[in-house]
């Protein structure tokens, strides 16, 4: 996991992407203020005994991040900003069914267009390559399609909850019942969203069988750019215009990796430009997270990677030969006295002998 972790951060830090490392605890409006019901949901709550505020561990660190972009940094233009931490959640869920998930992503502020929305999905892509998982499918769709069929229907918040709740199973009769006072046309849009799922094909079918309202034209434009930056990245692009994880909190595009041989989503992400208001600022926004716990847990087992046997000695060229070596990143481990036993437990593939005037390292 820390092999990941680091290699992740690397990738994010050759990008741009500033680390930030947000409080575990944090007084609970802070941390749930603009995320919705179900993050409420997910969070530990204990009573702050100072001030007898209610007080949660937080459940996620994407919120925390929007508010450090908000507030802490208050910059006008682009940020970019990462993070790798612990959080708990009230019920375990994700690849490692687990209730402390490792949560690492990273997070672009201050840019609207579909060009950071690119980025990011590249940046997750690669990211997700860099640790060695391979035959990725990044699954897209777009709320405001659905937003904009609810808006323009006039449809009422409960309603538009029930809708959403039977478009996301794919329960056509019940969206049938739920939609019986609906104009025609409304209800002939909906229904086809539970159908338009597969490949770059969707998007010709939804640009026929959807209305041409101004915003799922350009919804529709940008997934059609999103498909074509993906080309020769070995990665697989499909979409599901009912797949609406996160419905209250994303605002444009959302997306989800998956790889073969995968239970689940091994990443999520997506726009959500509203957060920001929440914190009195309102800024675009868009990032992706996953959980290193569960990927590690998913991925084969990673070796440690072989070593370097060193002799002990006090030798002055001896010392000299293996700081060089540890500062190329060669592991070296000395091999302490009375432990010849067990120097196979070192998991060593070469010995550093010495050979004539000269220290060499040759194979075991």
């Amino acid at each position: 996991m820390e092999q990941m972790r680091r290699k992740l951060l690397d990738l994010f830090h050759v990008h741009g992407y500033q680390l930030v490392i947000p409080p575990m605890l944090e007084y609970l409006e802070s941390l749930t203020t603009g995320a919705g019901h179900d993050l409420d949901l997910a969070t530990f709550k204990v009573v702050d005994l100072l001030t007898g505020r209610l007080m949660g561990v937080r459940a996620d660190i994407t919120p925390q991040a929007a508010r450090i972009d908000a507030h802490l940094l208050n910059r006008q233009g682009v940020t970019r900003l990462c993070y790798a931490g612990s959080v708990l959640r009230t019920r375990p869920d994700g690849l490692a069914q687990t209730r402390e998930p490792l949560q690492v992503g990273a997070e672009l502020f201050g840019h609207a267009g579909v060009e950071s929305d690119i980025e990011i999905q590249r940046l997750l892509v690669q990211g997700l390559q860099s640790v060695g998982v391979l035959g990725l499918q990044i699954d897209f769709s777009h709320v405001g399609i659905f937003r904009s069929l609810i808006e323009q229907a006039g449809i009422a918040r409960e309603q538009e909850q029930s809708l959403l709740m039977a478009l996301q199973s794919k329960d056509k009769s019940e969206m049938t019942e739920l939609m019986a006072d609906l104009a025609d046309d409304v209800r002939q849009a909906l229904l086809a969203l539970a159908d338009l799922s597969g490949g770059v094909e969707v998007l010709d079918a939804a640009e026929q069988r959807l209305p041409q309202y101004a915003e799922i034209r350009q919804a529709l434009l940008d997934l059609r750019r999103v498909a074509q930056q993906f080309q020769g990245w070995n990665v697989q692009v499909s979409f599901d215009l009912a797949e609406l994880r996160g419905y209250h909190y994303h605002s444009g595009m959302v997306f989800a990796a998956y790889a073969q041989g995968y239970s689940g989503p091994l990443a999520l992400g997506g726009r959500y430009d509203e957060v920001g208001s929440a914190f009195g600022r309102a800024r675009p926004a868009t990032g992706f997270s996953l959980d290193l716990r569960g990927l590690a847990t998913a991925l084969p087992a990673a070796t440690n990677g072989k070593a370097i046997l060193a002799p002990y000695a006090e030798n002055a060229e001896l010392q000299q030969k293996i700081a060089a070596l540890r500062a190329a990143g060669e592991v070296v481990i000395i091999d302490l006295p009375g432990h010849e036993m067990h120097r196979a437990e070192l998991d060593c593939d070469r010995v550093l002998v010495q050979q004539g005037a000269a220290w060499e390292v040759i194979a075991n």
